[in-house]
């Protein structure tokens, strides 16, 4: 006996955020709509004013029939240029809202994305969410919004002889057809392109952030290989496609072209056989035209709405996997009682179906931090440190397990207030394009000049700003260039300490540190103690922690030990508690 699967069917918009925000365009669009009506019906002085001019004023010769003919089709010409203005105003006016509405909130999911190595991260992202945007208020829509006048022209048309109007709706049906055949041979081709060319660009991305290796160990040859693979595919499989679609597109420009000759050559005969007046010959030419050009334009919009729907399907992918966080009530600013609970966090699986199951990076990690202590966090490579204080800092969500700071969960903590609380130096320090005190600030608008030398005097880092071309005005530029992997560090280590939080995580702090700045470190470490602020640190060099009170030892993700610094240093180091104490 066979089983069947069934699939279940995408629905062709979803109910979403990003499907939320295109509802918004009901009312505007209803005005849109009501404009094009009025456009039309005004596009309906052309042929009128044709017709006239060939009918009544050619045979009367009456100059100021003509005079008053012309001055009436500039008038309803006039109106109809004011109306496209307002109707123009109007989508621009919904991008901007739907920018506003939308951008933060795509942001942040690929802030979320980035942090899961999730490749949806990426800038692409944006720049689908520009496109859905662009298609909405643009030529796209205004097709869309056309496309409902057709039949009037039609009517128009049969009203005139029916004979035209078949023409017209039989050539219209043809442009149908190719469109939809244009699309069945260029899709597929299109769609691999495309995948191939976001895999080109995110391969280059990648070697890009990491160019000094690159260039160092020589790999720019063989790492050109694959990104060149993805490469070829895009432009040949783009090739392709367009191949195909310039066929469909001269075919469908002869169809159009014989369509407007067999109409003025219909109206012609028609005229010869006394069935319709001279003048509706260019009176069915220009309806005809007119009645056709949505359809016309469906056929070279067709792409754009299929790379925006494909856009459309990407951003909503992207939204669902990462949902908003909920707005939660402003907490008051913590004392800094850290309390860990069974806390677990597994590794990201691989998708292929064969590699074996990863273990967790940490299993069951509890330990309380009364406020005001100092934690330092200690174990061998892969142990799990660095996980844990991203876990510390509500970067990640537990899988399960909490982490909590004076009893509130801190993965589900505002962003915004908990990042005012607290400082996170992670191990790899990223300094943002703005100037050294922009990025001391953390950009805040609110902060004060006090509060950002305070923070660089703290850090040890007030002499080194100081002695830049610029002093704190000096512009760092993207990621820091031009500044050591010590000078960004401590850097890095005055914007943790901005505002003297309450809570302070630091991984490796003294990677790159000299002894000048490692003593800066230590003499930083020892005020935030002073101060009563609750700090952790993780750190290869024993010496830093002289000023801790407890001491974790990780090992394979779990705890191995946790206690007071002198009886764990003991068991670790046995030669160490008397030198440190004496330090001490």
């Amino acid at each position: 006996m066979t089983e069947t699967k069934t699939e279940t069917k995408r629905p062709l918009f979803r109910d979403n955020e990003l499907t939320a925000v295109l509802k918004t365009a009901k009312a505007p669009f209803l005005y849109v709509f009501a404009f094009n009506l009025a456009t039309n019906l005004l596009f309906l002085a052309l042929p009128i004013f044709t017709m006239q001019v060939y009918s009544r004023v050619l045979q009367s010769q009456s100059q100021e029939t003509l005079f008053v003919l012309t001055v009436g089709a500039l008038f309803a010409f006039l109106i109809m240029s004011i109306i496209e203005g307002l109707k123009g105003s109007i989508l621009i006016s919904y991008g901007l809202l739907f920018d506003r509405a939308l951008s933060q909130r795509v942001l942040g999911a690929m802030f979320d994305a980035a942090l899961k190595s999730d490749p949806a991260g990426r800038s692409q992202a944006l720049r689908d969410m520009d496109n859905v945007r662009q298609t909405v208020t643009g030529g796209a829509v205004l097709l869309l919004v056309d496309l409902p006048f057709v039949p009037i022209f039609l009517v128009t048309l049969f009203i005139i002889d029916p004979a035209v109007g078949i023409l017209t709706l039989v050539g219209g049906l043809i442009l149908l057809c190719l469109a939809w055949l244009q699309d069945r041979a260029t899709r597929p081709t299109l769609q691999l392109a495309n995948d191939a060319a976001l895999k080109s660009y995110a391969y280059s991305e990648g070697a890009l952030r990491n160019g000094e290796v690159v260039r160092a160990m020589g790999m720019l040859k063989s790492l050109s290989r694959p990104w060149g693979d993805f490469r070829a595919i895009s432009t040949q499989r783009g090739a392709q496609a367009s191949e195909r679609a310039v066929l469909y597109s001269n075919l469908i420009k002869m169809v159009r072209l014989t369509i407007q000759i067999l109409v003025v050559a219909l109206g012609a005969w028609l005229v010869l056989n006394g069935k319709i007046a001279a003048g509706l010959i260019f009176a069915n030419m220009i309806l005809s035209s007119r009645a056709l050009a949505p359809l016309d334009r469906a056929v070279g919009s067709w792409n754009m709405l299929l790379t925006a729907y494909q856009a459309y399907n990407r951003l909503s992918d992207l939204l669902e996997r990462y949902p908003a966080t909920p707005q939660s009530t402003a907490l008051p600013r913590p004392l800094g009682q850290l309390s860990v609970e069974q806390l677990t966090f597994n590794a990201p699986q691989s998708s292929n179906a064969s590699q074996p199951t990863r273990p967790p990076l940490l299993t069951d990690v509890s330990f309380v931090l009364p406020a005001g202590e100092t934690l330092g966090v200690v174990g061998p490579s892969g142990a799990g440190k660095s996980t844990l204080t991203r876990l510390l800092m509500g970067v990640l969500a537990p899988s399960s397990g909490r982490v909590r700071l004076d009893g509130a969960d801190v993965y589900s903590w505002d962003r915004t207030d908990f990042g005012r609380y607290v400082g996170y130096l992670p191990q790899d320090v990223e300094l943002f394009s703005g100037t050294a005190r922009d990025n001391i600030a953390r950009f805040y608008p609110d902060t004060t000049d006090a509060d950002v030398v305070e923070a660089a005097q703290l850090a040890g880092a007030h002499a080194l700003i100081l002695s830049l071309p610029k002093g704190y005005e000096t512009e760092l530029g993207d990621g820091g260039v031009g500044l050591s992997a010590g000078q960004r560090q401590r850097i890095g280590l005055a914007r943790a300490l901005l505002g003297a939080p309450a809570f302070v995580v630091l991984d490796e702090p003294n990677a790159n540190l000299d002894a000048e700045g490692e003593n800066a470190l230590i003499a930083a470490m020892a005020a935030m103690r002073a101060r009563g602020q609750t700090l952790v640190i993780v750190s290869h060099k024993i010496n830093v922690f002289r000023s801790a009170d407890k001491i974790l030892v990780l090992k394979d993700g779990k705890v191995e030990m946790y206690g007071p610094r002198e009886k764990v240093l003991a068991r670790i180091l046995p030669q160490a508690p008397r030198p440190l104490e004496a330090s001490s």
